[in-house]
């Protein structure tokens, strides 16, 4: 019997195979991640009453590593908004202080900038004078030669005429701001009845309506309404002021109608004190005219006084613009009136000034020579 034949067996096939690690049965998988389940239950905290805040400090904690990068960020951007807003408002201030003393500029950038900062652009006495009444004054004339006259500001005929403007301006602005300081110091103001009376005026000069006179306003000098009753108010105020401060002129009126109370005629103290030399000669007579309520070359306050008189009886001194005024009622043809007057010429307010401004000197922040 033949013996049956063996295969040959490679023995180091044999040790390789013996060193592969033999795939774990999927039962023993299980049993382990089951042991992994119990283990992760058994460290979970148990949470109690006691324990409760100690569990949530733990958990604050967690949080707070994102937290305080977030915070960090907040401030930086706080920080770097600051600083770039800081920059802008220098930038813009010192562009608006160089544009503004340096080269003058007068548009309509810089005048609205002007009406919201505080710009000086002197000092009268202690006061500041800001700089959007010096552009008020510089701009209108700028409008009515450019838009009437066809004036070309950027040529150097149109700069050298501005140039030469300036003085006069910075002058009109100077006076306007030691006629509001006189004003305060001898309480003296402008009442809405006064401010009324001289639009009604000029309205009759012009045979206007309120808007048509906003709208010539507007066309010859760019002034709204409201700049308009600005420009009065003020010319009001300093007729204001020299009135009461001139008081030689009122003492000599006051004196005059004492004598008129006394009998004197009329006539005769007209020709003797009236500094109207156009009617003075004939007695005060104003020549050859009717008064009406429309009457535009007489002042309405001279035409309300005479509105309250009877024929033959005198006023008491009037304020009217620049002059003190007495006057007569001559004749009444139903509202069309004949009248006579005594005018006193107020001294000018530019002489309260500059007495004024001998013990409150002007420092000016521009060169305008």
């Amino acid at each position: 019997m033949k013996t049956p034949h063996r295969p040959h067996i490679d023995t180091q096939k044999l040790r390789q195979v013996r060193n592969v690690v033999p795939p774990v049965p999927k039962r023993f998988k299980k049993v382990k991640n089951e042991e992994r389940i119990q283990e992760a239950f058994q460290n979970i905290p148990k949470i109690t009453n006691e324990t409760v805040a100690e569990h949530r400090e733990d958990v604050l904690k967690g949080a707070r590593k994102y937290k305080y990068p977030l915070q960090h960020s907040k401030h930086r951007i706080v920080v770097v908004s600051s600083v770039l807003l800081v920059v802008a408002i220098v930038g813009f201030f010192v562009y608006t202080s160089l544009a503004l003393y340096k080269f003058q500029q007068s548009s309509g950038f810089l005048y609205r900038v002007t009406q919201v900062a505080p710009f000086p652009v002197a000092k009268a006495g202690s006061r500041y004078v800001a700089y959007e009444n010096y552009l008020f004054e510089l701009r209108r004339y700028e409008h009515y030669y450019q838009s009437q006259q066809r004036v070309d500001f950027n040529s150097q005929s149109g700069k050298d005429q501005l140039a030469s403007y300036k003085p006069k301006a910075l002058e009109e602005v100077m006076q306007n701001a030691y006629v509001r300081q006189l004003a305060d110091a001898n309480h003296v103001s402008v009442s809405s009845a006064d401010l009324n009376d001289a639009l009604t005026t000029l309205r009759a000069q012009n045979h206007s309506t309120e808007q048509e006179l906003a709208d010539v306003t507007r066309k010859f000098f760019g002034w709204s309404l409201d700049d308009l009753k600005r420009e009065i108010k003020s010319e009001l105020l300093a007729q204001k002021v020299a009135t009461k401060l001139d008081t030689a002129t009122a003492k000599q009126a006051a004196q005059v109608l004492t004598q008129l109370q006394s009998g004197t005629d009329f006539a005769v103290l007209a020709a003797q004190y009236s500094d109207d030399t156009a009617t003075k000669a004939q007695g005060g007579e104003y020549a050859n005219q009717t008064i009406t309520s429309a009457s535009t070359d007489v002042p309405q306050a001279v035409i309300r006084a005479l509105q309250q008189l009877q024929v033959g009886q005198t006023s008491d001194v009037i304020q009217a613009g620049d002059t003190l005024e007495i006057v007569k009622l001559l004749a009444d043809d139903n509202g069309k009136l004949k009248a006579a007057h005594i005018s006193f010429n107020i001294t000018p307010v530019s002489t309260f000034v500059a007495q004024y401004e001998k013990t409150h000197p002007q420092h000016v922040y521009i060169s305008v020579k």
